[in-house]
């Protein structure tokens, strides 16, 4: 990554899912983008009629109108008009697309980078581990998913039937048919990731999966790095490992653990009826007039979809808390903890003190 913030500039190559989902949270309106892109251009010859146009790959500059994040296609998709292009490529003021993949070169060129976006970039450019695979599973169901920066990726999500308890044969029978199909189903995912696994689940039935691998697939067992209890299995059990902090050792490098475990503390503020917490707008922004505000939460949908006149006054209340040493966080609603602050209006503050 080659960065200039002083002139706004910021040249980087993004190197997977997460990378993009981090631009897609720093790219805005009115921001341009430098990329490589194809243009159809015409060739005329003079005196015959002009031939059929062909696509050529260039690279333009784009004024951005929008930005939209397609993690099932892993690219990100930059619309907006062309501001610079080469002279024999017509369609400067005219519309474009910059789609941006892994490996894509990219330059953002900002008026100003906010203290939030710099740390954003920074801590992302460091983040080289790979997403935690986590299996959660009982005798039910079972479900395999990453936690990447982003939030939680679900993978695999399958119903497991057994036999009765009374036919004991059957059942062990059953259950280790299920041990080898989430077995199979996690080999795939990690032989595409390679990254360390975690092992949730109710009861013993985790432990003993557990040791199915180790009997039967030993280089997966390998990679196990906790085994944890839960109250749930599937997607719900990796939710509430995410709400619990069981997963907080294995997740250290991962922002979403940090997201979930600040939202739970202003559920936490919320639920005892302490004064030193506030959400919605109005109080966010009351609590900012008294430099009360330790850590502002606000949901990425949110800051992407105010209007203009409301984001440029969520961005003054974000530049006042950090000219005061003030923290912000920027939360996902690819997970749980974002949908629960949008249940909140989008924007939540932990406080120094009391504003009321």
């Amino acid at each position: 990554m080659d960065k200039n913030f002083k002139k706004g500039i910021v040249k980087l190559i993004p190197e997977n899912l997460d990378d993009l989902w981090h631009l897609y949270n720093l790219i805005f309106e009115n921001d341009i983008a430098y990329a490589r892109t194809t243009r159809e251009v015409k060739i005329d010859k003079e005196y015959s009629r002009p031939q059929k146009g062909k696509r050529v790959t260039v690279v333009m500059g784009v004024k951005i109108k929008n930005v939209a994040w397609d993690k099932s296609l892993n690219r990100l998709r930059l619309r907006g008009t062309i501001i610079d292009a080469p002279e024999d490529v017509a369609g400067t003021g005219s519309f474009q697309t910059l789609n941006i993949t892994s490996g894509d070169s990219l330059t953002i060129v900002k008026k100003e980078w906010a203290k939030h976006q710099v740390d954003r970039l920074e801590r992302a450019s460091r983040t080289e581990t790979s997403p935690i695979i986590v299996i959660s599973i009982d005798d039910e169901e079972y479900c395999i998913a990453l936690i990447r920066q982003f939030g939680v990726d679900v993978k695999v999500e399958k119903s497991v039937k057994l036999s009765g308890k009374l036919e004991a044969e059957k059942r062990t029978a059953d259950l280790q048919r299920a041990f080898q199909g989430a077995t199979s189903a996690l080999r795939e995912v990690w032989q595409n990731t390679h990254g360390p696994i975690v092992v949730l689940g109710v009861g013993f039935i985790k432990n003993q999966f557990f040791n199915h691998l180790n009997d039967q697939a030993p280089e997966l067992a390998k990679q196990v790095i906790e085994v944890k209890s839960v109250n749930s299995s599937g997607v719900v059990g990796i939710h509430e490992a995410l709400r619990s902090g069981v997963l907080s050792k294995a997740l250290k490098h991962v922002r979403v653990a940090e997201e979930a475990e600040i939202m739970e503390e202003v559920l936490k503020r919320l639920g005892m009826n302490q004064k030193n917490v506030t959400y919605g707008f109005a109080e966010v922004e009351n609590a900012d007039m008294y430099g009360a505000i330790e850590t502002l939460l606000v949901a990425d949908s949110t800051l992407r979809g105010l209007a203009d006149e409301k984001r440029l006054a969520l961005e003054k209340i974000m530049n006042e808390v950090e000219a005061k040493n003030g923290k912000i966080v920027v939360i996902s609603t690819e997970h749980e903890a974002g949908e629960k602050l949008l249940a909140l209006g989008g924007i939540a503050a932990l406080l120094r003190f009391p504003t009321t």
